[in-house]
C-alpha cells in the first residue's frame, strides 16, 4: 500500500534559558529566520511554564507556529490544561500546536509536587483523551491543532482517533522496522482519517557528537546509535541527510519532524533544501 506524502514540516525542540526573556526571544527569532515552522516546549516544573513562554515566542515573531513537545498529562488536571491550550491558541492568533502525552515515570514525582496523582496507564491515557474532549469544546469556533506522543498500541489508538500529527514514541535504539510497524498499525486505527493525519519523529542528534545530557536522556552513546542505525540520529552530508529523511517519509509516512535546540543550525541546510516540499 502506497503511503501518501505529506509536506515536510520542520521544528526545534528548546527551553527558556537564564533569568530573563532575551536568549528565548533570540532563539525564537532564530528559528523563524532559519526556515523553521514551529519552536516547541517540553513540559516539567522544572522548566519555566511552556504556556506563557511559547505565547512570548509567538508574539516576537511574525509567522513562527508554537507548540507544547509535549505537556505532561499528570501534571494538570484535564480542564486546566485544555483552558491553558485554548487561552495559548487566542493570544497566539492561532498559531498554537498542542502536544501532550502520558509523561514519562520521571513525571510522577512532579505530579506529587503539584498535588495530582499520577494514575496508572489507562488513567493517564484518559486524562488525555479528556483533555482533548474540552479542548475542542473551549475551542468553539477555532481549533488548537493536536499532536500527540504515542509509543505503545493503546496510544497509538486514542491518537490515530484524535490527534492531528502522531508522534512515533519508539526507544532510541528500536530498528526501522518497529518505526514502520507502529506508523502503518497508526494509519490502520485511523481509517478513514489515516490520510489526515501528520506522522512525526524527534531527532536528537544530528552527526556523531552526542552532549552528555542527551546520552543520559535517551541511555544510549553514539556508537551504540550507529549500530542500531538509530532513527532519533540523523547523520552524514546535507545531501545524505535529505535522502534519508525522503527515504522515512516513503517507508514510514513521517513528514514533520523535530530536532533538539544544541543541534538546529545544523540541520539548517537540509530545513532550506525541504521544508514545504
Amino acid at each position: 500500500m502506497s503511503i501518501p506524502a505529506k509536506p515536510f514540516r520542520f521544528g526545534v525542540v528548546a527551553t527558556p534559558q537564564g533569568a530573563g526573556p532575551d536568549q528565548w526571544i533570540a532563539t525564537a527569532r532564530r528559528v523563524e529566520e532559519l526556515g523553521y515552522e514551529s519552536l516547541l516546549m517540553p513540559d516539567g516544573i522544572q522548566l519555566l511554564s511552556p504556556f506563557p513562554s511559547l505565547t512570548l515566542a509567538a508574539h516576537v515573531t511574525e509567522r513562527l507556529r508554537v507548540g507544547t513537545f509535549v505537556l505532561a498529562g499528570p501534571l494538570r488536571t484535564p480542564y486546566q490544561a485544555a483552558w491553558d491550550a485554548h487561552t495559548t491558541t487566542v493570544l497566539t492568533g492561532g498559531r498554537f500546536d498542542l502536544g501532550i502525552g502520558t509523561g514519562r515515570p520521571v513525571v510522577k514525582e512532579a505530579a506529587a509536587t503539584v498535588g495530582l496523582p499520577y494514575g496508572s496507564a489507562a488513567e493517564r491515557l484518559a486524562q488525555v483523551e479528556r483533555t482533548v474532549e474540552i479542548l475542542r469544546e473551549l475551542d468553539g469556533d477555532v481549533r488548537t491543532p493536536v499532536l500527540m506522543a504515542a509509543g505503545g498500541p493503546k496510544s497509538r489508538a486514542v491518537a490515530a482517533r484524535l490527534a492531528d500529527t502522531v508522534t512515533l514514541a519508539a526507544d532510541a535504539l528500536a530498528p526501522r522496522s518497529e518505526l514502520e510497524a507502529m506508523a502503518a498499525s497508526v494509519r490502520a486505527e485511523a481509517g478513514d482519517r489515516a490520510d489526515d493525519i501528520e506522522l512525526a519523529m524527534n531527532i536528537f542528534v544530528v552527526g556523531e557528537e552526542l552532549p552528555p545530557w542527551t546520552e543520559k536522556f535517551i541511555g544510549a552513546d553514539v556508537q551504540s546509535l550507529i549500530a542500531a542505525d538509530s532513527m532519533t540520529m540523523l547523520r552524514g552530508t546535507t545531501d545524505e541527510i535529505v535522502d534519508e529523511l525522503q527515504r522515512r517519509r516513503e517507508t514510514i509516512g513521517v513528514s514533520s519532524i523535530s530536532v533538539n535546540q544544541a543541534f538546529f543550525e545544523q540541520l539548517a541546510p537540509v530545513v532550506e533544501r525541504l521544508a514545504g516540499k
